[in-house]
């Protein structure tokens, strides 16, 4: 039966897509200027989609309405691999979320496991020149970014069997891992059996037990309700990653300069917004799930572990070519600058 209704899942999305694509090409542009179609798949409550409703009002009012911004929320449009293909296509003007692979590889540098271990550490990274570098690398795929954020902080399991305190907790556990490979080796590294899925179909595979656990940010875990059908939730602040504003460039590239200038500080406003609101609200989001989960916050010496075991993970990328030690040694460096 799960199986019958994930493939009617399957067909339905299909569909959508379809659709989504043969109506949005019909509509990139209106009568009084430029439309910037946006999607992301968290809830319109979610700080990602609150920060992008900030962007319609502010850019509608600075570019005096000679562009419209429509925003769709809650996966309507898909899932974040079917969104991206929009937004590659140009079905789509913008999202964010976890494909920025697509994108430019070189974002994976800011997965890496224990890479950074703080708020200030991540925005001294997403705010540097080598961010802008790897912003401006995407040109080469057909994108523009404008600004990176830091990916609704940073992740934390849950699961149903046990507490998760040393990395041998993790042995025979089906975790889901989002579907970058970063988070797959990493969680292979931990003893883990990875499950790749989307995070609109966490909810439904924790119920049903197709998964035992997963990881996300706090404030995923919330607004998805992952908290409803888990038990524990463990804290190693292991890992972030980027949240890049992605645009079509094609799209991008109509726009007249001033209009550019405009769009992109408004990106960034809307980024340094969205980063603001998660730092704030983490310790938040954390006290509210404490009252549905058994909550273990590992820190310290205890960490050890957990850090030694992720070792093969930075080996298993540099062998691969996406990126030498020396980057890896660069963006710790910029991490940890003091301002």
């Amino acid at each position: 039966m799960i199986i019958k209704n994930n493939i009617c899942l399957q067909i339905a999305r299909l569909t959508l897509f379809c659709l989504v694509l043969q109506f949005f090409n019909s509509c990139t542009t209106s009568d009084k200027g430029y439309v910037f179609k946006y999607s992301n798949e968290q809830p319109e409550t979610a700080i990602r989609s609150q920060s992008m409703l900030f962007f319609k009002e502010r850019l509608e009012k600075e570019s005096d309405g000679k562009i419209k911004v429509d925003l769709f929320f809650s996966g309507v449009l898909g899932n974040e691999r079917e969104l991206m293909d929009l937004v590659s296509t140009g079905a789509l003007q913008g999202t964010r979320g976890g494909f920025f692979n697509d994108v430019n590889p070189k974002f994976n540098l800011l997965t890496l496991p224990f890479l950074v271990s703080n708020w200030d550490e991540a925005s001294n990274l997403v705010n540097s020149s080598l961010m802008k570098t790897i912003n401006a690398g995407s040109r080469t795929n057909g994108f523009h970014v404008p600004a990176t954020g830091i990916s609704q902080g940073f992740r934390a399991h849950t699961n149903n069997k046990k507490p998760i305190l040393t990395p041998r907790d993790f042995k025979g556990l089906k975790m889901r891992v989002p579907m970058q490979e970063v988070f797959i080796q990493t969680a292979r590294a931990f003893g883990a059996n990875p499950q790749e899925l989307a995070a609109i179909d966490i909810y439904q595979a924790l119920q049903t037990g197709v998964i035992d656990g997963q990881d996300n940010p706090p404030s995923n875990i919330w607004d998805f309700k992952m908290y409803e059908v888990s038990k524990y939730l463990t804290v190693t602040n292991y890992a972030t990653g980027p949240d890049p504003f992605i645009v079509n460039l094609k799209w991008y590239n109509t726009l007249p300069p001033e209009l550019k200038i405009i769009f992109d500080r408004v990106a960034k406003e809307a980024i340094a917004k969205s980063d603001q609101m998660n730092r704030e609200k983490e310790s938040e989001y954390l006290n509210m799930l404490s009252k549905h989960l058994k909550i273990n916050y590992i820190s310290g010496k205890d960490l050890i572990p957990f850090q030694d075991a992720v070792k093969p993970v930075y080996n298993y990328f540099i062998n691969k070519g996406m990126f030498t030690m020396a980057e890896i040694k660069e963006a710790q460096k910029i991490a940890k600058q003091k301002n």
